[in-house]
């Protein structure tokens, strides 16, 4: 019998360490903040850890040929991508290589990226002694797009740019078309590629296949770290597993000699889910993709109702970007608190005055934050313009 997951039950994380749900200590909160899921991963990924446990030996492992197939094959399915076997370098996480990535770039050169952006984006390069060079992101034809005079300017003595693709914040998925010019960007300034794609599987539009930067071809394949991991598609954030692809010898030498004694080997338990969500979780995803576009629904409706609120529907991710600007609010993620709804501010993301909303929960939970942060209109708000 198919096993059918259950995503409108609400479950009961408090007491499991959950950092999305310790919002809600002593307090009445409704978490759309943290981007996991409050959903069970597939069946699959709990049987295969089970297993592992049931085997009661947890010593060192190595990704196994099953798990490198595994990765091939999805990577074939969800970009059109063959990637050889001795590309691939398994990690505990993505943070860690994003860190890492800028340990490639020379003392004097800054990290270039553009804002909006995922938080880690914006600090990974000082922890590694580099600065952050970052471009505005601007809405034209009611899409979020990379300026391309803004990249010029802001590029000045970058050695890197980082890349989120699918993006989160805003969710867009970038076309073959944006991808180019962003590598013809690149090659004739000679910067590194690093592009995080973890959000990859969760593509919600049906005519919008994700493409892969490092896929456009071998020139631009050779410049490129790409990062990837099932911890979003299939809710794996809390157990560790990530993998770069890196096609070119030579940089994959450096990116390995960056990590080495900085990022720990991935344990077993990511392995073991990796593969059994790369295997097993299609069914899964795509009943849980079809519950995404239901609640990404609700929020664009729920945003066009509310005094001084603007959305752009996300193509991807379970994640809305809001511009709450007219609010008046520098912070409004803090305001919001204060009305019972936990929310991720947009200054994190390098653009102050919006704030994320987490929609991979159920529906009920999500329609009664929504209702909070309709409850927060401040009096009187102007109109979006």
């Amino acid at each position: 019998m198919k096993e059918r997951p259950d995503f409108d039950a609400v479950p009961e994380r408090s007491g499991t360490g959950s950092e999305k749900w310790r919002c809600r200590s002593g307090a009445d909160v409704v978490p759309l903040g943290v981007a996991d899921m409050d959903f069970a991963s597939p069946a699959a990924v709990g049987r295969a850890l089970r297993d592992r446990v049931d085997h009661g030996i947890f010593g060192y492992t190595v990704p196994g040929p099953g798990l490198v197939e595994a990765v091939r094959a999805e990577l074939r399915e969800r970009s059109g991508w063959d990637v050889s076997p001795d590309w691939l370098v398994f990690l505990p996480g993505l943070v860690c290589a994003l860190h890492a990535v800028c340990r490639l770039t020379e003392p004097g050169e800054t990290v270039l990226t553009a804002v909006p952006v995922y938080p880690p984006f914006l600090t990974a390069s000082g922890a590694m002694g580099r600065e952050t060079a970052a471009a505005a992101m601007r809405v034209e034809a009611g899409r979020w797009i990379f300026d391309p005079e803004a990249l010029e300017t802001a590029a000045g003595r970058a050695g890197l740019f980082l890349l989120c693709n699918p993006h989160n914040p805003t969710g867009r998925v970038l076309d073959r078309a944006e991808l180019e010019t962003l590598a013809e960007f690149c090659l004739r300034r000679r910067l590194l590629i690093c592009s995080d794609e973890i959000h990859c599987g969760l593509i919600l539009d049906r005519d919008r296949p994700h493409v892969s930067i490092a896929a456009l071809g071998p020139e631009v394949a050779e410049r490129t770290v790409t990062l990837l991991s099932p911890s979003k598609t299939y809710n794996l954030a809390g157990i560790g597993c990530a993998l770069a692809v890196v096609p070119d010898p030579e940089l994959r030498r450096r990116f390995l000699a960056a990590v080495r004694g900085i990022v720990p080997h991935p344990g077993l338990f990511g392995l073991a889910a990796m593969e059994a969500a790369y295997r097993h979780g299609g069914p899964w995803r795509e009943e849980l993709l079809d519950y995404l576009r239901g609640n990404r629904d609700l929020v664009a409706a729920a945003v066009e109702r509310i005094p001084g609120l603007a959305c752009i529907p996300p193509q991807a991710t379970y994640l809305a970007w809001v511009d709450a600007r007219a609010w008046g609010w520098e912070r409004p993620a803090e305001r919001l608190r204060g009305f019972g709804v936990e929310v991720w501010d947009g200054s994190w993301f390098g653009v102050p005055g919006y704030f994320r909303v987490n929609f991979g929960c159920p529906r009920s939970l999500l329609s009664e934050g929504l209702r909070r942060i309709a409850a927060a209109v401040p009096e009187p708000c102007p109109p979006v313009s």
